[in-house]
């Protein structure tokens, strides 16, 4: 019986267009390092920039939760095999905060050159998530009152800088979206253990000193 179960899935996988490693991805992702996730709107086949949800003018296509929301992710695993069985090609979505990674984001060319940057410097940094027009640097759950504080504190913080904080959401490897494919950038080392991640501070500080002194223009921002 689990023979023919694991056959009807993989010919499911194929029919739908599916990726047998999402599932697989969401399952380390919430049983392994107790990330809560949930599938995420796929983009509309039609067209790859537009998004499957209702709405029309959706400006993260296919890179974000709509149906369930996302207060329904979770790391049970029999409901992240149940929604990548019925979903197979649905993106993950990482709930950001409480026991997660949270995340700051910036654009990809500023990234690059920030991570160039900050390599050089011999900066420790945890995983980083990139996709075609934006990387994500995931950092220790902070709280809102933590990034108000860090934030008031700076004379300046490029206005190109996102932070997925507690209530916010991040598309993970090894996802399509309508930007397109979501990668590491810096892999998570391999292991059980969730991966180590640095705190807000210190990524919001050094970022900033890197963009600073890269000279990004304000349009890269």
């Amino acid at each position: 019986m689990r023979e023919i179960l694991g056959r009807r899935r993989r010919l499911l996988s194929r029919r739908n267009g599916g990726k047998p490693e999402l599932l697989g991805a969401a399952l380390t992702f919430a049983t392994e390092w107790q990330w809560p996730v949930l599938p995420g709107v796929a983009p509309d086949p039609q067209g790859r920039a537009r998004c499957a949800c209702p709405d029309p003018e959706c400006t993260v296509p296919g890179a974000h939760p709509f149906d369930p929301g996302l207060l329904a992710a979770t790391t049970d695993a029999r409901m992240v095999r149940w929604w990548w069985t019925d979903r197979p090609s649905a993106p993950v979505i990482l709930a950001t905060g409480g026991r997660a990674p949270c995340a700051v984001s910036l654009p990809a060319l500023a990234a690059s050159r920030a991570l160039a940057l900050l390599d050089r410097r011999g900066m420790r940094l945890g995983p980083v998530v990139a996709s075609p027009t934006r990387w994500a640097l995931l950092v220790k759950p902070y709280s809102m009152e933590q990034l108000g504080e860090l934030l008031y504190a700076k004379d300046f913080i490029p206005g190109s800088l996102r932070f997925h904080g507690e209530g916010g959401y991040l598309a993970l490897p090894p996802s399509e979206t309508g930007q397109g494919a979501v990668r590491w950038e810096r892999a998570p080392l391999p292991g059980s253990a969730a991966p180590w991640v640095p705190d807000v501070e210190a990524v919001v500080d050094a970022v900033v000193d890197a963009l600073t002194r890269t000279g990004v223009s304000a349009p890269e921002l």
